[in-house]
């Protein structure tokens, strides 16, 4: 795809909303769409949007073998609730087998290099085979979750992979998700009501402190600011914050 038609593809997407954005890229991309979901709340909404309005878009994840039950549960009800299938795919079973003969079985703590270890085997090399002939990537990024995502664009080319990426979400804030998610009766992961805005594997993932960005809870042991934390996530997935004297550990639930 030229360089023209993805800066026309980025310009258009600014003129419409999230569903607007997924049925034009639909229309315009020829091939394999994927969406790949971690069951977040970004991503059950969007998930919401294709199963609900049947768009012809895959929908994937990764099973790192480390997920919390939380998300496990919540994998199964969105399939029954739509019909549909998410396809999973998983680590390859030699990669992980060296890996962990390797590190033991939480050797990722021991060093940021040995962490990425365990995201390339867990994470990336399924990503690889999960975009393979793929024409078009979709995320569920938003600009404000990070100072790196806040300057992704609505629709790019990634080199790495070799194919279209599109962030439908990436102008939304999460206060407008949790209000279009809540008004279309979208299920949402139980552990946004314990502090925890972004979810991924159990052993990496923790509640987040206060002014801490949203991101900030995975990872955490390679961070600086492991403190205690007064800030919660409510049940519809907006984040509170608690009085000061209501303090919990932030890995706590």
């Amino acid at each position: 795809m030229s360089e023209k038609r993805v800066a026309t593809l980025d310009e258009r997407f600014r003129a419409l909303d999230p569903l607007g954005r997924l049925r034009l890229l639909r229309a315009e991309i020829q091939g394999r769409i994927v969406f790949t979901t971690s069951f977040g709340l970004e991503d059950q909404f969007l998930t919401h949007l294709i199963f609900g309005n049947a768009l012809d878009i895959d929908v994937v994840t990764l099973d790192t073998g480390r997920l919390f039950p939380q998300t496990y549960a919540l994998w199964s009800e969105t399939e029954t609730k739509y019909g549909r299938r998410i396809r999973a795919y998983y680590p390859e079973r030699k990669a992980i087998e060296a890996l962990v003969a390797e590190q033991g079985i939480d050797g990722f703590y021991a060093s940021v290099e040995a962490r990425k270890a365990c995201c390339g085997a867990r994470k990336v090399e399924p990503l690889k085979r999960a975009l393979q002939d793929a024409s078009a990537w979709i995320a569920g990024l938003r600009a404000d979750q990070s100072e790196h995502r806040s300057r992704a664009a609505f629709v790019s080319f990634d080199g790495g992979f070799g194919l279209l990426k599109a962030n439908p979400l990436i102008d939304w804030s999460r206060e407008q998700i949790v209000d279009a998610a809540s008004a279309a009766g979208v299920s949402i992961n139980p552990l946004h009501a314990q502090g925890f805005p972004s979810i991924g594997c159990a052993p990496c993932t923790r509640a987040i402190a206060p002014d801490e960005d949203e991101r900030a809870g995975r990872w955490w042991w390679e961070q600086d600011n492991k403190k205690e934390c007064g800030l919660h996530v409510a049940p519809d997935g907006r984040i509170l914050r608690s009085p000061e004297n209501d303090r919990e550990r932030p890995w706590a639930g």
